[in-house]
């Protein structure tokens, strides 16, 4: 009988640490947080713009979670972005976002080309916690528009 109760007990610890790496969802899976952000090199040339950010799943590029905000041209970080629950255990993922900066033209609120509309994507390794990036402007544009409009 002891042999039967520490086994249930373990398998309860188990299960108990389990949950406490991360916050489960109604599906079962363990999810984590993630935290993304601009840091201050975006103020100056995007300071005021709006700025859409988009977590794909690399297996299939379907999309986890989106949201946008406006780009500070005086607070460090420039933006950030909280996604409580969003990534699954395991899973590689994508932070694909764009600046809708319509520099030479474009169209306000839609992703336009590179050139035009800033856009980048970071790819990441599958989380085992949560997950805080900060990102810096850069010049090293992709092209994430698929994921947009």
């Amino acid at each position: 009988m002891k042999r039967i109760s520490f086994g249930i007990a373990l398998f309860a610890g188990v299960l108990l640490a389990a949950g406490a790496c991360g916050d489960d969802d109604p599906t079962g899976l363990v999810t984590y947080q993630l935290t993304f952000s601009g840091d201050a090199s975006f103020q100056g040339p995007h300071g005021g713009q709006n700025v859409y950010v988009a977590i794909v799943r690399d297996s299939d590029d379907f999309i986890l979670a989106e949201q946008s905000g406006v780009v500070s041209a005086t607070a460090d970080p420039s933006f950030s972005f909280t996604f409580p629950n969003t990534l699954p255990a395991g899973v590689a993922y994508d932070v694909d976002y764009f600046i809708d900066s319509n520099f030479g033209g474009g169209t306000v609120g839609a992703c336009d080309p590179p050139a035009t509309d800033h856009q980048w994507s970071e790819s990441q390794l599958p989380a085992t916690g949560d997950v805080t990036i900060t990102e810096s402007h850069n010049a090293n544009f992709g092209d994430v528009c698929a994921n947009f409009n």
